[in-house]
């Protein structure tokens, strides 16, 4: 029997909050059950992200699929041990193999600890995160939201996110150029609590 997975303490609120700003949104909202999941593992996540960068969401599942078989478990450890020609070899680029050996030895030297991200507010945990190289704004915020289930993420610069806006309001939503200042300072804040365009 599997172990009920319950939804992040802000979900259902969220869900009403959002229903009664905008019409369009309690729509699509309604048409979906459901509630974001986490597999509670902070490395898994972060190679997951690092893979998925700029490339498709069906390339990037196939090269993970193919990065789960010659890992075989993904463990700090283990990547850091993968030779890079085994890397090469299931398409990753070698940018990316650098972003993901980089990100298991902070992982293995402890020096990225998770429970202090836990401590850190939203902005804090981002310029903790982008010091590694890698790590984007855009990564980081992925992990917020998926990883650390932080509740209030806005990823300005999130393609999928802006087709779906664009699709569902019936007007172009320009991609936002993602800044340090624009993602983590006053002006994130400032986007993240406006009200949702009524139309």
């Amino acid at each position: 029997m599997k172990k009920k997975i319950n939804p992040p303490d802000y979900w259902h609120e969220a869900k009403k909050f959002l229903s009664k700003k905008d019409k369009k949104l309690a729509r699509i909202i309604n048409q979906y059950d459901g509630h974001l999941v986490t597999r509670n593992d902070p490395f898994y996540s972060l190679c997951r992200s690092i893979i998925g960068q700029q490339i498709s969401v069906k390339a990037a599942d196939s090269i993970w699929l193919k990065f789960e078989k010659v890992i075989k478990k993904i463990k700090p450890i283990n990547l850091i041990k993968l030779p890079r020609s085994k890397l090469s070899s299931i398409g990753l680029s070698r940018q990316k193999i650098l972003y993901l050996k980089t990100i298991a030895k902070e992982f293995f030297e402890k020096r990225l600890n998770i429970k202090d991200l836990h401590k850190m507010s939203d902005e804090e945990a981002i310029k903790h995160l982008v010091r590694i190289k890698g790590i984007g704004i855009w990564t980081a915020q992925m992990f917020l939201i998926f990883n650390l289930n932080r509740s209030n993420i806005f990823p300005f610069s999130d393609i999928g996110l802006i087709k779906a806006i664009s699709k569902n309001k019936e007007f172009v939503y320009h991609f936002l150029r993602m800044t340090p200042e624009v993602a983590i300072g006053d002006q994130a804040r400032e986007l993240c609590s406006r009200k949702v365009d009524p139309r």
